[in-house]
C-alpha cells in the first residue's frame, strides 16, 4: 500500500510555500495539531526528515525538496483530473478562478460576477489578485483558470493562449516636498541613485522575481500593491512611476508632481489569457465576457483611481 496520499502532499507542499505549520493549517482547514500528526506520520514512514525545525519556521531538508519537486506535478494532475471528471456530468467547472493584475480593480467585473451567477451551475467563483509575473504563474500551476489584465508578456514555453486586452501609461511622480521635485531638468540615473524607490513585489512563488524600474544597489522600499505605493509616495517616502489614472487626482490638488526622466517607463501591456485545451463552460462563458475589456472605454475602467 502506498505510504504517501494527496493530503499529506498538499500539507508539506502548503507548509512549505507559508513558512510554518499553523499557516498551512489555515489554508487547507486543519487544525494545528493534525497537521504536525500528518507530517509526523509521513516522515516515519518515509524514514526521512523533510523539515528542518528552527522555532515555528520549518524549512525543507535535501529529501522533502526532492518530495515536492514530484509531488507538485501529481497535485495539479490530480487536480486537473477531478475537474475533467466532474465537467463530464454538467458541462460546468466546480470552481472557476479569475485572476488580475493587483494594480486592476476586481470591483470593475462587478456586473460579470452578477450575471455569471445567473447562469452558472453551482460553480464556485474565485477572484484572485497577483502582481507582474505572479499572475502568469497562477494561470500555469492551475492557481487561476482565466487572467483577465495580466502584466506584460507571459512566459515562454506555452500552455496558454493570450489576448492583448489593453495598455496602460505610467508616470514617475514624487510628492512635493520630495527633494527630486526641486530639479528643473530631466531626471538623470544619477540623481534617482541616492533616494528611495518604491516598488510593487512580484508575487511568484517558484520562478525569479520581476522588478520594474530599479537600479543595482538602490535602496527600495517593497509593497504589496499599486494603492500603498500610491500613498507612500504621497508622503514623500520615496518616488517611482505610477499609473496615470491612479494619479491624476493628485496632481489636480498638487499632492503628487510629476517629474521628467531621461529613461522613462514604457506602457505596460495587459492580457487576457487562459490555458490551451480547456473547454469548460465557465471558462467559455468568462473569455466571451472578458473579451469586452478589449476597448480603450472598458479597459479602462478596470484601472482604478487609487
Amino acid at each position: 500500500m502506498l505510504k504517501l496520499t494527496l493530503e499529506a502532499l498538499q500539507i508539506v507542499d502548503a507548509i512549505d510555500r507559508l513558512g510554518s505549520f499553523s499557516a498551512a493549517g489555515k489554508e487547507v482547514f486543519r487544525v494545528p495539531s493534525t497537521i504536525s500528526y500528518t507530517v509526523a506520520k509521513l516522515e516515519e514512514d518515509l524514514g526521512v526528515a523533510l523539515f528542518e525545525r528552527s522555532g515555528p519556521k520549518v524549512i525543507l531538508t535535501a529529501a522533502g525538496k526532492e518530495l515536492l519537486k514530484e509531488g507538485r506535478h501529481l497535485l495539479r494532475a490530480a487536480g486537473d483530473l477531478e475537474m475533467r471528471v466532474r465537467r463530464v456530468a454538467s458541462g460546468w467547472e466546480t470552481e472557476f478562478a479569475v485572476g488580475m493584475d493587483s494594480m486592476l480593480s476586481p470591483i470593475a467585473l462587478k456586473e460579470d460576477i452578477q450575471a455569471f451567477y445567473q447562469v452558472a451551475d453551482q460553480t464556485r467563483l474565485r477572484i484572485v489578485q497577483e502582481a507582474l509575473s505572479g499572475s502568469w504563474e497562477a494561470l500555469l500551476d492551475r492557481r487561476v483558470d482565466l487572467l483577465i489584465g495580466a502584466a506584460g508578456e507571459g512566459p515562454s514555453g506555452g500552455g496558454y493562449k493570450a489576448e492583448a486586452i489593453g495598455t496602460v501609461r505610467f508616470l514617475f511622480a514624487v510628492a512635493p516636498s520630495h527633494p527630486l521635485a526641486a530639479i528643473d531638468r530631466p531626471l538623470r540615473k544619477d540623481d534617482l541613485r541616492g533616494y528611495r524607490a518604491i516598488s510593487v513585489a512580484d508575487s511568484v512563488r517558484q520562478t525569479p522575481a520581476r522588478t520594474v524600474g530599479l537600479l543595482l544597489g538602490q535602496e527600495t522600499l517593497t509593497v504589496p500593491d499599486m494603492r500603498t505605493k500610491y500613498h507612500l509616495q504621497m508622503a514623500g517616502l520615496g518616488f517611482g512611476f505610477l499609473p496615470e489614472a491612479c494619479v491624476r487626482e493628485a496632481l489636480a490638488t498638487g499632492a503628487l508632481v510629476v517629474k521628467e526622466v531621461e529613461e522613462p517607463r514604457a506602457e505596460e501591456v495587459f492580457y487576457l489569457a487562459w490555458r490551451t485545451g480547456e473547454e469548460g463552460a465557465a471558462l467559455k462563458w468568462w473569455l466571451e465576457r472578458a473579451r469586452r475589456y478589449a476597448s480603450p472605454e472598458r479597459f479602462a475602467g478596470l484601472v482604478p483611481a487609487c
